[in-house]
């Protein structure tokens, strides 16, 4: 990433509501990085079922779909046309065929339902189908519905839960952002209290915790920072401090959810600092480049799906072509 102003601005020209894919005009992808990319989305669209899911052990889970979903859009792909375009479309049919009736909840988890959410409002308007702006609604009144019920205005495991921790909270956040940038109403008040919670899992030296400022860790400190860079936070002291944290761990590895990190480490630095994502990406490419398998996969316990698709995003921002991806 060269973070070239230019590069970083989006084209909303669909009807209302809508999003269009950015063309990115300028900065050319390594082509260590364009190997990687469509070797693992030919994986990805090979190993697809007939029900728009993967059959592996997190691949059935729409928020995983949702993943994989994103990794085909943020490399340009069109949903409509093109190689890769019935890909997109079974992975879209499928989260909307797994959503409650009753209250819009997708998948078995409020990690599901909020990826789930998010690959639905970076669809929204590149998609042709009437079902997602009243899906993606519904999936975000789930979301505001569970925050209201919630004592700490955050999220946990389930719609139902009454406490909370950052990564729950981060990924609703994120959703309910990218809702927004897609033209679905969220109060303001909605990121108010969630950006409170996030904030009280913050330490002095930038660093978030799980459920308090104790026991920080880079993946969780890289949600939080995430979040507050779409908030426009990036003048506040916090901010700052957060951004210096991750500075520090370039060479950091997550040893339980490595993809998880990777894909909200790569996010974090390209909306915080410049010169730290440029030495992360270099890193991260050589590393991908390393890990990935002979067939375009990725390995990993939670299922190649997991694992190809968060290692596809965590590169994604040599592309830029998803609208959360705005600056």
């Amino acid at each position: 990433m060269r973070f070239l102003p230019s590069a970083l601005l989006f084209t909303l020209a669909l009807p209302l509501f809508g999003q269009s894919v950015p063309r990115r005009e300028e900065d050319p992808i390594p082509a260590k990085v364009e190997n990687i990319y469509t070797r693992g989305l030919r994986y990805l669209s090979q190993s697809q079922n007939t029900e728009g899911a993967w059959d592996d052990s997190q691949g059935k889970e729409p928020g995983v779909v949702g993943l994989c979903i994103m990794a085909f859009l943020a490399h340009g792909e069109d949903p409509n046309h093109g190689p890769y375009a019935e890909n997109i479309q079974k992975g879209i049919s499928f989260i909307l065929e797994q959503q409650s009736k009753t209250n819009g909840y997708i998948g078995t988890s409020m990690y599901s339902h909020g990826f789930a959410t998010l690959a639905l409002a970076e669809s929204y308007g590149m998609f042709r189908d009437d079902r997602i702006a009243p899906a993606l609604k519904q999936a975000v009144d789930l979301i505001l519905s569970s925050q209201k019920r919630n004592s700490r205005g955050a999220w946990r495991y389930s719609p139902e839960s009454t406490d909370a921790d950052s990564t729950v909270s981060g990924c609703q956040i994120v959703a309910l952002y990218a809702a927004r940038n897609a033209g679905i109403p969220v109060p303001e008040e909605a990121f108010t209290k969630g950006l409170k919670y996030m904030a009280k899992c913050r330490g002095g030296d930038g660093g978030y915790g799980y459920t308090s400022g104790i026991g920080d860790k880079p993946t969780l400190t890289a949600i939080g920072l995430l979040t507050q860079a779409l908030a426009k936070q990036h003048d506040s002291r916090s901010f700052k401090a957060s951004t210096k944290y991750l500075s520090k761990k370039l060479n950091y590895r997550e040893k339980y959810y490595p993809y998880y990190f990777e894909y909200y480490m790569s996010q974090a630095l390209f909306h915080a600092d410049e010169k730290s994502w440029n030495d992360w990406n270099a890193k991260n490419i050589a590393y991908m480049s390393v890990l990935q398998g002979p067939d375009g996969s990725f390995p990993g316990n939670k299922g190649k799906a997991f694992s190809t698709s968060g290692a596809l995003l965590s590169l994604a921002l040599n592309y830029r072509f998803l609208p959360i991806y705005e600056k």
